[in-house]
C-alpha cells in the first residue's frame, strides 16, 4: 500500500483558489437532474451522498485525508466530513468569488481539471458538489482551515449565508449537511445499507482509508466503521466469504507506469460462476473497458501457457477465456490521470494504455506466482480443463434438445400459448406455475400481446448446476425456447421475443420459492435481461371483499382495512365478507384478467439490479451449497417480510 499512497501523494503541498478553473455554469441541473445523476428514484437520491463522499476519496487519493465519515441525521438528512486540506476559502482569481462558493455554485468547478489540485480524482468530473447543492432543499458547509471555521449556507443552489468564520479549529477538512429537496426526489428515505454497500466498497479500494457510516434515525439506529489494510485483496476474500475457495491465498498483483497504477487480486472458488469487478479512479466500470480486457487476455495466455509448458495441455487443445474464469472472484482497480469513461455515468474505462499495463502486470507477476506455487497453478487449470470440458457437454446438448425438438424448424414448446403480435417491444409473456392458474391466464389474456408459458413443480437450482445441466432440464428448457435469445455466453438480446417477462406465482411461500429459482436462473444466465429492467413480478391480491354486489380486492392487510371501512361507509354494522385468496388458480378468468393481467389495472413489480456484487452475494447465500450463512441470513431478515404464508 505504501507504493500506492507514494504514487498518489500530493502534487503541490498548497491547495488554494489557483488550482479551481471554472468552465461553465449551474443553469439546468434542476430543470434536468436525471442529466446529472442518472435519475430522480432512490438511486439518484443515493448519488447525491457519492458525490459528496466522492470528493473526500479524491483527498485520500491526494494523500490528506485519513478518515471520512458519513451520517444519516433525523429527518434524512446527510453529514459527510473529512480530515482532508479542506476546500479553498481564497478569492478565485476568473470569478472574484470565494473559492468555496465557486465549488458549490459553477458547474465544472473544481481542482480536478488541470489546476494541480489532484493528480487523479473520480466524482462527476467535479460537478459534483454544485449538483448536490442544486438539488437540495438546503445545503450547509463548514472548512476548517487555517486555523479557521469558515461557513456557508444554501438554499436550492442559491446562498443564503455568505462565507463567514463562526470559530477556531486546530484542525482541518471539510463537513457537508444537506437535505434532500422532495420537490426533486420521488422519495426522500434513505436505505441504510445502500450507502453501507458503497462505503464498503471505497474502504476495500483504498486500503487504510477508514469510513464511518452511521444512522442516528430514531428506530434505525446502527453504525459501522470500516478500514482495510489489505484493499482488494480483503475485497475479494469478502466476495468469496460465502464460497468454498480451491486454494487459500488471494493471489495479488500490482504495477505502475508513470502516472497510472494498476492492481489485481483474484481467488478461485468451486463454483461455476465469473465475478469481476472492475474500478477506475475507485469509480465502478460495470461494462468493463480497457483494464478489464487487458486483464482477461493475460489470464487466459497465462494459464494456457502454463499448461503447455507443463504438459498439462496437449498439442493445440487450449482452454478459453470463460473456462479459465469460471469459478474466479477477481477485483480490478486502476487509478490514472485523465481518466476517459464513455458516456456521462462513466460505464466503461476508455484509456488503451491501461490495457497494455494490467496486460503487463498480469503477464509477467502471475506466470511467476505459478511457478512459486504449482499446486495452485495445478488446481486453477484442472478447473479450467473441467469448464471446457462443460462446455463442450453443454454444446453436444444443445445441439441433441435442437435436434429432439425440432427448434432449428422454429416450434415453440406445448406448454407456450404465444401471443398475434410479433414486435417484441409490444409483447410479454407470462410464466405461470400450474395447469389450474395457467389455463385461467390463457382464458382470460389478452392474446393479441399477452403470451402465457405454464411452468409446474419445482425447476432446477441453477446456482448448483453448469450449462450442460440446463440444456437438458424439462422445466427450464421450454423457457429458453420461449424466449428465444439463448442464454450464456450465447445470449442475444436483439433475437428476444418478448419485453415484458412477467412471473405469476402464488403470494405463499412456494410462489417465493419459484420466483427466487427464476430469478436466479434470469441473473446468471440471462442477466440482461434484469439490466434492460424487462423482468416483472405480478403482484396478485391477497383479499377479496364482498358486500351485497359490490366486490373489492386488497393487495395487503392495510388496504383491506382500508377498503373495508370505506366500504362499510357511514354504517359499522354493515357486513363485509372477507375471503382470502389460496391461489392463483382459485381465480376464474375473469377476476384474473381485472386483479392481474389487466395493464389498465395490474400492478407489477420491476426486478431491478441496483448492485450486481450485493446480487452475487446474495443469490450465493440463499441458493448455494452452504446452510448456515442462509440460515443467518434469514434470521436476520425475517422481521422485513410481510403477507407470508405458513
Amino acid at each position: 500500500m505504501a507504493e500506492i499512497n507514494e504514487l498518489t501523494q500530493k502534487v503541490t503541498e498548497e491547495y488554494d483558489a489557483s488550482q479551481i478553473q471554472v468552465l461553465e455554469g449551474l443553469e439546468a441541473v434542476r430543470k434536468r437532474p436525471g442529466m446529472y445523476i442518472g435519475s430522480t428514484s432512490s438511486s439518484g437520491l443515493h448519488h447525491l451522498v457519492y458525490e459528496i463522499v466522492d470528493n473526500s476519496i479524491d483527498e485520500a487519493l491526494a494523500g490528506y485525508c485519513t478518515h471520512i465519515e458519513v451520517c444519516i441525521e433525523e429527518g434524512d438528512i446527510i453529514r459527510v466530513s473529512d480530515n482532508g486540506r479542506g476546500i479553498p476559502v481564497d478569492i478565485q482569481e476568473q470569478t472574484g468569488k470565494s473559492a468555496l462558493e465557486v465549488v458549490f455554485t459553477v458547474l465544472h468547478a473544481g481542482g480536478k481539471f488541470g489546476g494541480g489540485g489532484y493528480k487523479v480524482s473520480g466524482g462527476l468530473h467535479g460537478v459534483g458538489a454544485s449538483v448536490v447543492n442544486a438539488l437540495s432543499e438546503w445545503l450547509e458547509v463548514q472548512v476548517h482551515k487555517d486555523g479557521k471555521i469558515y461557513q456557508m449556507r444554501f438554499s436550492r443552489g442559491d446562498i443564503t449565508e455568505e462565507i463567514h468564520v463562526v470559530g477556531d479549529t486546530g484542525r482541518t477538512g471539510t463537513t457537508v449537511r444537506f437535505k434532500p429537496d422532495p420537490e426533486i426526489f420521488d422519495d426522500t428515505v434513505y436505505d441504510y445499507e445502500i450507502l453501507h454497500t458503497r462505503m464498503r466498497e471505497q474502504a476495500f479500494l483504498n486500503g487504510g482509508l477508514k469510513i464511518s457510516l452511521e444512522d442516528q434515525r430514531a428506530g434505525k439506529e446502527q453504525q459501522d466503521s470500516m478500514r482495510y489494510e489489505g484493499g482488494i485483496r480483503e475485497f475479494v476474500s469478502w466476495l468469496n466469504k460465502h464460497k468454498t475457495p480451491i486454494h487459500n491465498e488471494v493471489i495479488y498483483l500490482s504495477g505502475s507506469k508513470n502516472d497510472a497504477i494498476a492492481e489485481v487480486a483474484l481467488q478461485y472458488n468451486d463454483g461455476f460462476n465469473e465475478t469481476l469487478i472492475s474500478f477506475a479512479n475507485d469509480i465502478h466500470t460495470p461494462e468493463g473497458g480497457m483494464h478489464e480486457t487487458g486483464f482477461k487476455t493475460a489470464l487466459t495466455r497465462v494459464i494456457n501457457a502454463y499448461g503447455q509448458k507443463n504438459n498439462i495441455i496437449k498439442g493445440d487443445d487450449k482452454v478459453s477465456g470463460e473456462d479459465v474464469r469460471e469459478g474466479i472472484s477477481a477485483v480490478i482497480s486502476v487509478k490514472l490521470p485523465e481518466a476517459q469513461f464513455e458516456g456521462q455515468t462513466k460505464q466503461k474505462l476508455g484509456n488503451a494504455y491501461i490495457r497494455t499495463l494490467v496486460d503487463a502486470i498480469v503477464n509477467e507477476q502471475l506466470t511467476e506466482y505459478f511457478e512459486e506455487h504449482p499446486a495452485v497453478a495445478k488446481a486453477i487449470l484442472e478447473k479450467a480443463m473441467m469448464a471446457n470440458r462443460a462446455r463442450e457437454a453443454a454444446r453436444k446438448a444443445r445441439e441433441s434438445v435442437r435436434r429432439k425438438t425440432g427448434l432449428e424448424s422454429g416450434q415453440m414448446p406445448d406448454k407456450l400459448q404465444d401471443c398475434n403480435e410479433r414486435d417484441p417491444s409490444l409483447c410479454e409473456i407470462y410464466i405461470v406455475e400450474g395447469d389450474s392458474a395457467a389455463g385461467s391466464a390463457i382464458q382470460g389474456r389478452d392474446s393479441r400481446f399477452q403470451a402465457i408459458l405454464a411452468m409446474w413443480g419445482k425447476m432446477l437450482n441453477v446456482e448448483k448446476a453448469r450449462a450442460d445441466k440446463i440444456y437438458g432440464n424439462d422445466k427450464l428448457y421450454p423457457l429458453i425456447v420461449a424466449l428465444g435469445a439463448g442464454i450464456g455466453d450465447e445470449f442475444n438480446i436483439e433475437k428476444l421475443r418478448y419485453h415484458k417477462i412477467i412471473i405469476m406465482a402464488d403470494a405463499d411461500v412456494d410462489g417465493s420459492h419459484i420466483r427466487t429459482l427464476l430469478l436466479t436462473f434470469f441473473f446468471r444466465y440471462m442477466r440482461p435481461l434484469i439490466e434492460k429492467g424487462y423482468v416483472y413480478s405480478a403482484v396478485p391480491p391477497l383479499y377479496k371483499l364482498t358486500r351485497g354486489k359490490t366486490q373489492r380486492v386488497a393487495y395487503s392487510d392495510e388496504q383491506r382495512d382500508a377498503i373495508s371501512s370505506e366500504m362499510r361507509g357511514d354504517n359499522p354494522n354493515i357486513k363485509i365478507d372477507i375471503s382470502r385468496f389460496k391461489g392463483l388458480g382459485e381465480m376464474d378468468p375473469h377476476e384474473l384478467w381485472e386483479t392481474t393481467m389487466d395493464p389498465e389495472k395490474r400492478s407489477l413489480r420491476r426486478i431491478t439490479l441496483g448492485d450486481a456484487i450485493l446480487a452475487d452475494q446474495i443469490f450465493t447465500v440463499l441458493m448455494g451449497e452452504e446452510v448456515e450463512p442462509r440460515k443467518e441470513w434469514i434470521e436476520r431478515n425475517a422481521q422485513y417480510v410481510g403477507n407470508l404464508d405458513i
